[in-house]
C-alpha cells in the first residue's frame, strides 16, 4: 500500500485499457461533433468485441423522502 491507497488490481486496469483504447478508436474513426448516442452505440458494440458485457442506459434509482425513483440517473 503506497499513499494510503491499495494498488489497482490487475483485472480493473486490462479493464481500463480496454474501454479506453476502445474510445480511442470510435473517435480516431468517427471524428468530433456527433451526437452522444453515436458514439455510446459504436463504444458499446467496440467493447463487446473485446469480450465485456456492456449495458447502455442504465438506470441508476434516487432516494428522496424515503421513496425510490427509477427515472432518477443513468449512466
Amino acid at each position: 500500500m503506497q499513499n494510503g491507497y491499495a494498488p489497482i488490481p490487475d483485472e480493473i486496469n486490462v479493464m481500463s485499457k480496454v474501454i479506453i483504447d476502445g474510445a480511442f478508436k470510435v473517435h480516431k474513426a468517427l471524428g468530433p461533433a456527433l451526437l452522444e448516442s453515436v458514439y455510446e452505440i459504436c463504444l458499446c458494440h467496440e467493447l463487446q468485441k473485446s469480450g465485456l458485457k456492456v449495458r447502455r442506459q442504465v438506470n441508476v434509482p434516487v432516494i428522496y423522502d424515503n421513496m425510490r425513483f427509477d427515472a432518477g440517473f443513468r449512466y
